[in-house]
């Protein structure tokens, strides 16, 4: 498993230079920073300052090696926007769309796939039957949809939780914050999270479901039945663990998606993430700050990838017997 992970990781190596590239391409030829920094009234020697302060006068590649180098430190620059460093605003937000994205998870996981097995089970019941139609509006809905719906309901004529915002939160180190300790963070993170995971909900659903009626139609199973196995030990024992590994592929590819594409919830309920920077600076063409989340998602993906390659190795014992020698 060691040499599969390290294989793994010098693949990365190209891919995570590629998004840097067009990163820094961005970063480059998008724009003027020298003007957007000095603003419209500056002279000639202070604009050769800055030139020359931003590396700007030296050559492509040799700026592009710069730029490699400060990101292998935690450096990307300086934001148009807020004239603060990136590493600062992104070790400031990262820890709320983290939080986002990992309470969707959970939520879409610990309802979807017990529908998903409920359903592949039961199929012909009616409640299987209501759950796969409400499963086609969750798939079927946008997210800014179903957040604006969601803040009519509970927000503006229930009045049970708030409506935007983070709640409070309380700091786990010098830079990670979170709300899951405090009742008001709890509050505030339902709605934005129900949003977020509603459509990684019903695609975990249908996924188990189709999963499950495909393995319980094979041989093995009826070997299983023939052999007196109750049907817990059937569904549970042998049926619901060979779903898992297209299961945890979409786990692993739609928590990324989350992370990546989280700006439409975070922007609806203006949830101080990474989303809403990203989509704030885009407003502005703040290139240093969507050059550094660029290269964020693109490790976020490299690294689930990772970690759902591993994980095929725990659940399918096929994959190991034939690493083995």
């Amino acid at each position: 498993m060691f040499a599969f992970a390290a294989s793994r990781l010098l693949q990365a190596i190209p891919v995570l230079l590629t998004v840097g590239l067009i990163s820094f391409a961005l970063f480059a030829f998008v724009g003027d920073p020298v003007t957007i920094l000095l603003g419209q009234d500056h002279t000639e020697a202070q604009r050769l300052e800055m030139v020359h302060r931003l590396g700007l006068d030296q050559p492509f590649f040799i700026q592009f090696a710069y730029y490699i180098w400060a990101a292998l430190h935690g450096e990307f620059g300086i934001s148009y926007r807020l004239a603060q460093p990136v590493s600062r605003l992104i070790a400031e937000r990262l820890p709320a769309t983290l939080e986002l994205a990992s309470a969707a998870s959970i939520l879409a996981i610990a309802i979807g796939v017990p529908m998903g097995v409920y359903t592949g089970i039961h199929r012909e019941r009616w409640s299987s039957r209501l759950f796969m139609a409400v499963s086609l509006i969750g798939v079927s809905l946008p997210a800014f949809l179903v957040g604006i719906l969601l803040i009519l309901l509970f927000a503006v004529s229930l009045e049970w939780l708030p409506s935007f915002g983070r709640g409070t939160v309380v700091p786990l180190t010098s830079w990670w914050t979170t709300g899951f300790a405090t009742w008001s963070g709890v509050r505030a993170l339902i709605l934005p999270a129900v949003t977020l995971g509603l459509f990684q909900m019903t695609l975990i659903l249908r996924l188990v479901r189709a999963e499950m009626l495909e393995v319980l139609r094979t041989d093995y199973i009826r070997f299983a039945r023939a052999r007196g196995l109750t049907d817990r030990s059937i569904h549970f024992g042998h049926a619901l663990k060979n779903t898992l590994v297209p299961v945890i592929t979409i786990i692993g590819l739609q928590f990324g998606g989350l992370v990546a594409f989280s700006l439409v919830t975070e922007t609806v309920f203006q949830w101080p993430g990474m989303g809403l920077l990203l989509v704030q600076s885009v407003a502005v063409a703040d290139i240093p700050v969507m050059s550094a989340c660029l290269l964020l998602i693109a490790l976020v993906f490299l690294t689930i990838n990772l970690i759902v390659d591993l994980l095929y190795f725990v659940v399918d014992p096929r994959l190991r017997a034939s690493r083995d020698p």
